[in-house]
Protein backbone atom coordinates (compact mmCIF):
# COMPACT_ATOMS: atom_id res chain seq x y z
CA UNK A 1 0.00 0.00 0.00
CA UNK A 2 1.54 3.25 -0.91
CA UNK A 3 0.06 5.03 1.93
CA UNK A 4 2.29 2.75 4.06
CA UNK A 5 5.76 3.70 3.13
CA UNK A 6 7.29 7.03 3.49
CA UNK A 7 8.48 9.42 0.77
CA UNK A 8 12.42 8.15 0.74
CA UNK A 9 10.49 4.71 0.06
CA UNK A 10 8.46 5.59 -2.29
CA UNK A 11 11.04 7.09 -4.25
CA UNK A 12 12.64 4.24 -4.59
CA UNK A 13 9.60 2.42 -5.82
CA UNK A 14 9.28 4.57 -8.57
CA UNK A 15 9.47 1.98 -10.98
CA UNK A 16 6.35 0.80 -9.84
CA UNK A 17 2.90 0.49 -11.11
CA UNK A 18 0.69 2.98 -9.19
CA UNK A 19 -2.99 1.44 -9.16
CA UNK A 20 -5.79 3.44 -8.34
CA UNK A 21 -9.41 2.15 -7.43
CA UNK A 22 -12.09 4.03 -8.45
CA UNK A 23 -15.72 3.71 -7.34
CA UNK A 24 -18.26 5.65 -5.93
CA UNK A 25 -20.83 5.92 -2.81
CA UNK A 26 -23.94 4.99 -4.01
CA UNK A 27 -27.01 3.18 -2.78
CA UNK A 28 -27.09 -0.47 -3.73
CA UNK A 29 -30.62 -1.92 -3.54
CA UNK A 30 -31.52 -2.00 0.79
CA UNK A 31 -28.78 -4.96 0.85
CA UNK A 32 -25.58 -3.96 0.11
CA UNK A 33 -23.51 -0.80 1.73
CA UNK A 34 -23.04 1.78 -0.36
CA UNK A 35 -19.26 1.66 -0.89
CA UNK A 36 -19.80 -1.91 -2.56
CA UNK A 37 -18.21 -0.56 -6.04
CA UNK A 38 -15.07 0.98 -3.93
CA UNK A 39 -14.95 -1.88 -2.11
CA UNK A 40 -15.06 -4.25 -5.50
CA UNK A 41 -12.26 -2.00 -7.51
CA UNK A 42 -9.40 -1.75 -4.09
CA UNK A 43 -10.16 -6.22 -4.17
CA UNK A 44 -8.92 -6.29 -7.91
CA UNK A 45 -6.35 -3.87 -7.08
CA UNK A 46 -5.21 -5.50 -3.90
CA UNK A 47 -5.18 -8.93 -5.42
CA UNK A 48 -3.04 -7.37 -8.35
CA UNK A 49 -0.66 -6.56 -6.05
CA UNK A 50 -0.19 -9.73 -4.57
CA UNK A 51 0.39 -11.13 -8.02
CA UNK A 52 3.37 -8.78 -9.07
CA UNK A 53 5.57 -7.37 -6.76
CA UNK A 54 5.59 -3.91 -9.04
CA UNK A 55 2.43 -2.97 -7.75
CA UNK A 56 1.67 -0.59 -5.64
CA UNK A 57 -1.98 0.50 -4.09
CA UNK A 58 -2.73 3.96 -3.78
CA UNK A 59 -5.91 4.98 -1.56
CA UNK A 60 -9.13 4.51 -3.09
CA UNK A 61 -11.16 7.33 -5.11
CA UNK A 62 -14.25 6.73 -3.13
CA UNK A 63 -16.71 8.86 -5.14
CA UNK A 64 -17.93 9.11 -8.93
CA UNK A 65 -20.27 10.18 -10.92
CA UNK A 66 -23.91 8.63 -9.51
CA UNK A 67 -26.21 10.86 -10.66
CA UNK A 68 -28.50 8.01 -12.02
CA UNK A 69 -28.69 7.37 -8.44
CA UNK A 70 -29.89 10.49 -6.77
CA UNK A 71 -33.17 10.37 -4.54
CA UNK A 72 -31.61 7.70 -2.50
CA UNK A 73 -30.29 8.40 0.81
CA UNK A 74 -26.81 8.09 1.20
CA UNK A 75 -25.54 8.31 -2.75
CA UNK A 76 -22.40 10.58 -3.14
CA UNK A 77 -22.20 12.26 -6.27
CA UNK A 78 -19.65 14.51 -7.78
CA UNK A 79 -20.26 14.38 -11.03
CA UNK A 80 -18.49 13.45 -14.33
CA UNK A 81 -16.90 16.82 -14.80
CA UNK A 82 -15.60 16.90 -10.98
CA UNK A 83 -14.40 13.08 -11.49
CA UNK A 84 -12.40 13.79 -14.68
CA UNK A 85 -10.81 16.87 -13.41
CA UNK A 86 -9.65 14.97 -9.94
CA UNK A 87 -8.29 12.25 -11.73
CA UNK A 88 -6.24 14.50 -14.34
CA UNK A 89 -4.85 16.17 -11.66
CA UNK A 90 -4.32 12.97 -9.05
CA UNK A 91 -2.33 11.02 -11.92
CA UNK A 92 -0.69 14.56 -13.43
CA UNK A 93 0.75 14.48 -9.87
CA UNK A 94 1.51 10.70 -9.25
CA UNK A 95 3.65 10.68 -12.17
CA UNK A 96 5.47 12.71 -11.10
CA UNK A 97 6.79 9.79 -9.00
CA UNK A 98 5.69 7.14 -10.73
CA UNK A 99 6.03 6.36 -14.71
CA UNK A 100 2.85 3.99 -15.11
CA UNK A 101 -0.71 4.50 -13.48
CA UNK A 102 -3.44 2.23 -13.86
CA UNK A 103 -6.68 3.04 -12.68
CA UNK A 104 -9.30 0.29 -11.99
CA UNK A 105 -12.96 1.66 -12.52
CA UNK A 106 -16.10 -0.45 -11.33
CA UNK A 107 -18.76 1.91 -11.91
CA UNK A 108 -20.43 2.48 -15.21
CA UNK A 109 -21.37 6.02 -14.39
CA UNK A 110 -17.15 6.59 -14.10
CA UNK A 111 -17.08 4.76 -17.51
CA UNK A 112 -16.92 8.14 -19.79
CA UNK A 113 -15.12 10.82 -17.52
CA UNK A 114 -12.43 8.32 -16.70
CA UNK A 115 -12.25 7.74 -20.56
CA UNK A 116 -11.62 11.22 -21.28
CA UNK A 117 -9.32 11.77 -18.32
CA UNK A 118 -7.19 8.86 -19.96
CA UNK A 119 -6.92 9.87 -23.05
CA UNK A 120 -5.69 13.83 -21.81
CA UNK A 121 -3.24 12.02 -19.85
CA UNK A 122 -2.17 10.13 -23.02
CA UNK A 123 -1.78 13.05 -25.01
CA UNK A 124 0.65 14.60 -22.48
CA UNK A 125 2.57 11.29 -22.48
CA UNK A 126 2.00 9.79 -19.78
CA UNK A 127 1.40 6.09 -19.27
CA UNK A 128 -2.21 5.64 -17.96
CA UNK A 129 -4.30 2.85 -18.50
CA UNK A 130 -7.75 2.44 -17.67
CA UNK A 131 -9.29 -1.31 -17.05
CA UNK A 132 -12.76 -1.49 -16.99
CA UNK A 133 -14.05 -5.13 -15.77
CA UNK A 134 -16.25 -6.96 -18.22
CA UNK A 135 -18.45 -9.88 -17.33
CA UNK A 136 -21.89 -10.75 -17.80
CA UNK A 137 -24.29 -10.62 -14.89
CA UNK A 138 -27.08 -8.40 -13.61
CA UNK A 139 -26.15 -4.78 -14.08
CA UNK A 140 -26.47 -2.82 -10.63
CA UNK A 141 -26.80 -4.80 -6.84
CA UNK A 142 -27.96 -8.04 -8.10
CA UNK A 143 -26.87 -11.14 -8.31
CA UNK A 144 -23.36 -10.29 -9.86
CA UNK A 145 -22.54 -7.83 -6.89
CA UNK A 146 -24.40 -9.56 -4.11
CA UNK A 147 -22.09 -12.73 -4.99
CA UNK A 148 -18.67 -10.64 -4.89
CA UNK A 149 -19.78 -8.92 -1.83
CA UNK A 150 -20.55 -11.99 0.32
CA UNK A 151 -17.50 -12.91 -0.87
CA UNK A 152 -15.31 -9.87 0.65
CA UNK A 153 -17.36 -9.05 3.57
CA UNK A 154 -20.39 -11.18 3.89
CA UNK A 155 -21.04 -9.54 7.10
CA UNK A 156 -22.02 -6.68 5.65
CA UNK A 157 -24.94 -8.02 3.09
CA UNK A 158 -28.08 -7.99 4.41
CA UNK A 159 -29.68 -10.92 3.19
CA UNK A 160 -33.26 -10.42 4.32
CA UNK A 161 -33.53 -7.38 2.68
CA UNK A 162 -32.53 -8.62 -1.06
CA UNK A 163 -35.06 -8.31 -3.04
CA UNK A 164 -35.61 -8.06 -7.55
CA UNK A 165 -35.56 -4.63 -8.98
CA UNK A 166 -36.53 -4.33 -12.40
CA UNK A 167 -34.87 -7.40 -14.11
CA UNK A 168 -35.17 -5.96 -17.88
CA UNK A 169 -32.22 -6.14 -20.43
CA UNK A 170 -30.01 -3.19 -19.66
CA UNK A 171 -29.91 -1.97 -23.52
CA UNK A 172 -33.69 -1.77 -22.83
CA UNK A 173 -33.57 0.20 -19.20
CA UNK A 174 -30.97 2.23 -20.97
CA UNK A 175 -33.14 5.04 -22.43
CA UNK A 176 -35.15 5.09 -19.09
CA UNK A 177 -32.06 4.99 -17.04
CA UNK A 178 -30.66 8.37 -19.11
CA UNK A 179 -34.09 10.52 -18.38
CA UNK A 180 -35.13 9.69 -14.94
CA UNK A 181 -32.36 7.89 -13.20
CA UNK A 182 -33.00 4.58 -11.15
CA UNK A 183 -35.57 5.33 -9.70
CA UNK A 184 -37.30 6.23 -12.29
CA UNK A 185 -37.73 1.88 -13.22
CA UNK A 186 -36.82 0.06 -9.42
CA UNK A 187 -38.03 1.70 -6.13
CA UNK A 188 -35.16 -0.25 -4.58
CA UNK A 189 -32.82 0.47 -6.48
CA UNK A 190 -31.73 -2.78 -7.67
CA UNK A 191 -31.10 -3.68 -11.28
CA UNK A 192 -31.62 -7.28 -11.58
CA UNK A 193 -32.40 -9.71 -8.75
CA UNK A 194 -29.88 -10.94 -6.04
CA UNK A 195 -31.87 -14.45 -5.37
CA UNK A 196 -29.30 -17.42 -5.74
CA UNK A 197 -25.87 -14.86 -4.66
CA UNK A 198 -23.50 -17.12 -2.96
CA UNK A 199 -19.95 -16.24 -1.70
CA UNK A 200 -18.68 -19.12 -3.51
CA UNK A 201 -20.08 -17.18 -6.96
CA UNK A 202 -18.75 -14.68 -5.64
CA UNK A 203 -15.61 -16.14 -5.16
CA UNK A 204 -15.33 -17.22 -8.43
CA UNK A 205 -16.40 -14.23 -10.37
CA UNK A 206 -13.49 -12.20 -8.61
CA UNK A 207 -11.04 -14.59 -9.44
CA UNK A 208 -11.94 -14.34 -13.00
CA UNK A 209 -12.02 -10.64 -13.06
CA UNK A 210 -8.30 -10.54 -10.91
CA UNK A 211 -6.83 -13.24 -13.81
CA UNK A 212 -8.34 -10.79 -16.50
CA UNK A 213 -6.37 -7.88 -14.84
CA UNK A 214 -3.04 -9.77 -14.56
CA UNK A 215 -3.17 -10.57 -18.24
CA UNK A 216 -3.94 -6.99 -19.16
CA UNK A 217 -0.89 -6.08 -17.26
CA UNK A 218 1.30 -8.76 -18.02
CA UNK A 219 3.23 -7.06 -20.76
CA UNK A 220 3.26 -3.69 -18.82
CA UNK A 221 6.54 -3.46 -18.01
CA UNK A 222 8.76 -0.61 -16.93
CA UNK A 223 11.35 0.59 -20.36
CA UNK A 224 14.51 -0.58 -19.46
CA UNK A 225 13.14 -4.22 -17.61
CA UNK A 226 14.41 -7.67 -18.63
CA UNK A 227 11.09 -8.64 -19.00
CA UNK A 228 10.40 -6.07 -22.05
CA UNK A 229 13.88 -6.22 -23.37
CA UNK A 230 14.24 -9.91 -23.21
CA UNK A 231 17.55 -9.87 -22.04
Amino acid sequence: MLTDLTWPDAGAAAGAILAVAVGATEQHGPHLPLSTDTDVAVALCARLAAARADVLVAPAIPYGASGEHAGFPGTLSIGQAALELLVVELCRSATDTFARILLVNWHGGNIEPLRRATELLRTESRDVRLYLPRFEGDPHAGRSETALQLALAPERVRGDRAAAGDTRPLAELLPLLRSGGVRAVSANGVLGDPAGATAAEGAALLEHLSADLLDRTRLWWPENSPERTGT
